[in-house]
């Protein structure tokens, strides 16, 4: 069941599941594993306290001041748009929550400042070390981490055919995955066939750009063009999309604790790119075509983000995404093993 809240101020959109009124009465503020926590949040023009022992937003009306209650046993990450502010208690049971907090601009982007929040609090975190001691003990291999980006986009493809095979709201608007067989086996061989990096990275755009392409044919969008800070037409839903996706690569990040700068795709140069690489895992799947789809249905931001956290919980985006940076972490040790 969706269920969305919105004062005169501020905007929040969360996505319950079964036993969310329960999560008050909860001693352990990490008894939800993150993989199956539900809700991402963007506040604007709001205050965030703790109060009670519980997390709040504190609005301004005309009138009166209301407050508003966030789960945060049930949240992933928190994104704090225009005109917001957060107190040091609220940030300490945050940290307790194991909630990742950024700092935005309208609309959720561009993301301004992220933190990564077991650094408030570091004597209290005790997260596995298997998955970072697997990851590095490949990175520096260079063949080894273009076998492992090389999966990724096989894995990234693969999700693809199986969201769009499946979802039937797709399907009422004309995605057809058969229609691109072709397209994908195309781009399995030259997956397999390239030879570095910056090949792969040629093909991962090539690909998306069809999908552009399709998705535009499929929405009455004819010439589209990709505009990155564009809030006009899909640009804008694909900008915001884009950046919920990174809050969810982030958090699995955080929970298997893996540095973000350990990047097998976008750049060993660029501190947080391994956030876009496990973002890319679903960003085609799940962001790409309902972005064209609200945009030709002209909602609104609000709108398009909803649907975009219900799709998520959907198709399990965040089962999928820790299975893969599991499996891309422990592939080399489970194949000694063997």
């Amino acid at each position: 069941m969706r269920y969305e809240c919105q004062c005169e101020y501020a905007t929040i959109f969360e996505i319950f599941i079964k036993g969310e009124e329960n999560l008050e009465q909860l001693s352990d503020l990490k008894a939800i594993l993150h993989s199956k926590r539900a809700n991402i949040y963007y506040l604007e023009m709001c205050r965030v306290m703790q109060k009670d022992g519980r997390i709040l937003y504190l609005s301004e009306t005309s009138k009166e001041y209301q407050y508003w209650n966030i789960p945060i046993a049930n949240t992933t990450c928190l994104l704090l748009g225009t005109g917001t502010s957060i107190t040091q208690p609220a940030m300490r049971m945050l940290a307790q929550a194991g909630v990742l907090v950024g700092f935005t601009g309208g609309g959720g982007t561009p993301l301004l400042m992220a933190n990564e929040i077991e650094w408030l609090t570091p004597q209290s975190e005790y997260r596995p070390t298997e998955y970072i001691q697997g990851w590095l003990g490949f990175w520096f291999d260079d063949a080894r981490r273009l076998e492992t980006a090389k999966r990724f986009q096989v894995a990234r493809i693969r999700f693809i055919q199986k969201v769009w095979a499946k979802d039937r709201e797709l399907n009422i608007e004309g995605f057809n995955v058969d229609e691109l067989q072709n397209e994908f086996d195309k781009t399995f061989k030259n997956i397999e066939n390239a030879y570095g990096i910056n090949k792969l990275l040629q093909l991962e755009a090539d690909l998306t750009k069809k999908l552009y392409k399709y998705a535009a044919q499929k929405t009455g969008q004819l010439g589209f063009i990709r505009e990155h800070a564009k809030a006009e037409d899909a640009n804008g839903f694909l900008d915001h999309g884009n950046y919920l996706a990174y809050g969810l690569g982030a958090t699995i990040l955080w929970v298997l604790g893996i540095p973000h700068g350990f990047a097998v795709m976008h750049g060993k140069t660029r501190r947080g790119a391994l956030v876009f690489d496990v973002a890319d895992l679903i960003k085609d799947a799940l962001i790409l075509p309902w972005a064209f789809i609200c945009a030709k249905e002209k909602q609104s931001e609000k709108e398009f983000r909803s649907q975009c956290l219900q799709t998520f919980v959907e198709h399990k985006a965040l089962d999928f995404m820790f299975d893969e940076v599991k499996k891309a972490s422990l592939f080399y040790n489970n194949e000694q093993k063997s």
